[in-house]
């Protein structure tokens, strides 16, 4: 293999060989070096993000095509390690304070953001399920990180238990895939389709275990069954760090393998993805508003959004990637901004996660109350936030596609899930005030400040963010 086919590649390895690196670091270095590892950790995402965004691995594919490098593979592997980076910062002091004093979490996190680019830059089969197995089983140990806990450990192997079952999916539909292709290499395989009147049957049933395995990972109905218990029972900032960036990398995984091995047969699989998505939505919805923990509410919260960006993601368009991509940048920011008004829920020493623990905070805490608002607010769609903008893409891709019943029921949803968030603000503003909350750490106040900026000036910058995902979705689709 030449130097031109590992070139494409430059960022993964530099963060793999990081991720070594500090493992030895933390192995034989003497004393507690979580904080040091913690740093470093940070430090390793930085540089591989400027790797990424000054375009160091040239456009294209290597090692023989298992890997490609395009716009859109770009786009998602920045807003993946930030996503990361901020997920970092908010565990550092998280796991000094809770005495979860070990080195090998920010290692951890790290090997997962590997396995999450890997993901959005496979253009095979077998390196989809190579990047979505190291992911997985980074995050299954640092769910259940907290073993003196029953929670934690619950968390980590209800994750475990149907992450393994989403994985024998995934293989057994590649392997149908393959056995009715002849190829899992996303190029051959389309060629193939395109060639095809109709699809034979094998073929399709191995498309859809595909897809079941990767609604998995992206917490989609039927598949969504282990969010709540492992947001509730995963430390706080690590179920930040879940809620983020794997749904970034899984959500690029699924518009890539729908766009470009499949993109021609586009209404062989149009029909799944809309009814995963009005059951995401719907039950998301409707889940949410029975939920008293705060962490289980934003699980049901994080299955509406997913089925939001599968309303992007049924257009089988370019505006629909777009419109995903774009989702998926606002979310980030809105969704981080939200775990770290939830880190700061701590009294005398204690967390909290009752969502009743929030009462009368605007008298207590203004200015944390007000970023929940603005989060909560963006969440909801409610003009001129970000989160707005980010539906209103969405719907309109699927109106231009001619899906107007699922943009109503998209808009209805929104409708009806505007109450928990609504529920919320009730209990900051208008309820008695219980105990103040502590102070919170210099980086968790400054992640609420980034966050609340960007979804109130959104707007201001918005053209520069949707032009750029749009040339990242038109590159996926000249890929295709």
């Amino acid at each position: 293999m030449n130097f031109a086919e590992l070139s494409v590649a430059v960022p993964e390895i530099f963060l793999a060989c990081s991720a070594m690196f500090l493992l030895i670091l933390g192995a034989y270095r003497s004393g507690k070096t979580t904080g040091l590892v913690s740093s470093l950790s940070i430090v390793a995402l930085g540089g591989v993000s400027l790797l990424v965004l000054f375009d160091v691995a040239p456009s294209g594919r290597g090692f023989g095509g298992l890997f490609i490098v395009d716009g859109f593979s770009t786009f998602l592997k920045l807003i993946i390690l930030i996503a990361a980076a901020v997920g970092l910062v908010m565990t550092t002091r998280f796991i000094r304070r809770e005495g979860m004093d070990r080195f090998e979490i920010p290692i951890l996190m790290l090997l997962a953001t590997l396995g999450m680019m890997i993901m959005v830059s496979a253009n095979d089969l077998m390196t989809l399920y190579i990047g979505l197995e190291l992911q997985s089983l980074a995050l299954y140990v640092i769910a259940a990180v907290r073993r003196e806990t029953l929670k934690s450990t619950e968390a980590g192997l209800k994750y475990f238990l149907l992450g393994a079952l989403s994985s024998g999916l995934l293989l057994y539909g590649s392997s149908l895939v393959y056995g009715f292709s002849g190829a899992t290499d996303f190029d051959a395989i389309a060629h193939i389709v395109s060639g095809e009147e109709r699809l034979a049957s094998g073929l399709v049933l191995g498309l859809v275990f595909v897809i079941s395995a990767v609604a998995f990972k992206i917490s989609a109905v039927p598949f969504h069954m282990w969010t709540p218990d492992v947001y509730e029972g995963a430390p706080t900032p690590i179920t930040a760090f879940f809620a983020s960036a794997p749904k970034v990398a899984a959500m690029g995984l699924l518009v890539r393998v729908l766009v470009e091995p499949f993109g021609g047969v586009v209404d062989q699989w149009q029909q799944i993805i809309v009814f995963v998505s009005i059951a995401s939505m719907a039950l998301g919805a409707l889940g949410a508003m029975m939920q008293k923990n705060i962490k289980r509410m934003m699980a049901y919260s994080s299955i509406g959004h997913v089925g939001y960006l599968l309303v992007g993601v049924s257009a089988g368009s370019v505006a629909g990637v777009e419109a995903v991509v774009v989702y998926l940048t606002i979310y980030i920011f809105m969704n981080m901004g939200v775990f770290s008004c939830i880190l700061s829920m701590r009294q005398q020493g204690e967390m909290l996660d009752s969502i009743h623990d929030l009462k009368g905070l605007s008298k207590t805490n203004p200015a944390m109350a007000l970023a929940f608002v603005l989060f909560m607010f963006s969440m909801a769609g409610v003009p001129p936030l970000a989160g707005f903008f980010g539906k209103f893409m969405v719907f309109a891709a699927a109106i231009d596609a001619g899906l107007y019943g699922l943009a109503v029921i998209g808009v209805l949803t929104s409708v009806i899930a505007a109450f928990y968030y609504l529920r919320l603000i009730k209990i900051m503003y208008f309820d008695d005030p219980v105990a103040a909350m502590d102070k919170n750490g210099g980086e968790i106040r400054t992640v609420i400040l980034v966050s609340s900026l960007f979804v109130v000036f959104y707007a201001l910058f918005a053209t520069p963010l949707v032009n750029s995902a749009s040339q990242a979705a038109a590159a996926l689709f000249v890929a295709g």
